[in-house]
């Protein structure tokens, strides 16, 4: 498992280019909201502790992952951001229903990243079970946010 050996919350903040100029978007889903909202507050306190202004953070919510492309795509054209980190969920069920969301919203994110000039950073947990959902929202791995955060900081930066 590579998040096995892992800690996701782990950065060095000196390493970590100072996000106080910079503006975030983040996209939330509302599905399987105990983990997305771990992963907003890891992401969120990320930002933070590496200088992002809370009025630099603009949270939008969606329905589920599947939406999420469009929501960032819709921040992208609308708002004045330099990194969007895209939150959400899927966790396996019994039909394939799984696949076709993990591999539409990953390819969806892709291509705004081919398409615009704004980096979208893929913060989507895609477990088998509620348990290694948590356990990368705040569990024993540490926070997928927190990870995401960092790596849209220096998106952001190379966008500059």
């Amino acid at each position: 498992m590579a998040t096995a050996n892992k800690n996701l919350s782990a950065y060095d903040k000196n390493a970590i280019p100072n996000a106080k100029d910079l503006r975030f978007g983040i996209v939330v889903s509302e599905w399987n909201g105990e983990i997305t909202e771990a992963l907003f507050e890891g992401a969120r306190e990320a930002l933070l502790d590496c200088g992002a202004l809370p009025e630099h953070l603009l949270r939008w919510n969606v329905p589920g992952s599947f939406e999420l492309t469009y929501g960032c795509k819709k921040m992208i054209q609308t708002q004045s951001v330099d990194a969007i980190i895209a939150i959400g969920s899927v966790i396996r069920g019994e039909t394939s229903h799984f696949d076709f969301v993990c591999s539409a919203t990953a390819q969806g994110i892709m291509d705004l990243n081919v398409n615009y000039d704004v980096p979208v950073i893929f913060c989507v947990l895609t477990d088998d079970n509620i348990q290694q959902s948590r356990d990368r929202s705040g569990g024993k791995h540490g926070n997928k946010g927190a990870e995401a955060a960092i790596v849209a900081i220096q998106m952001a930066v190379i966008g500059k």
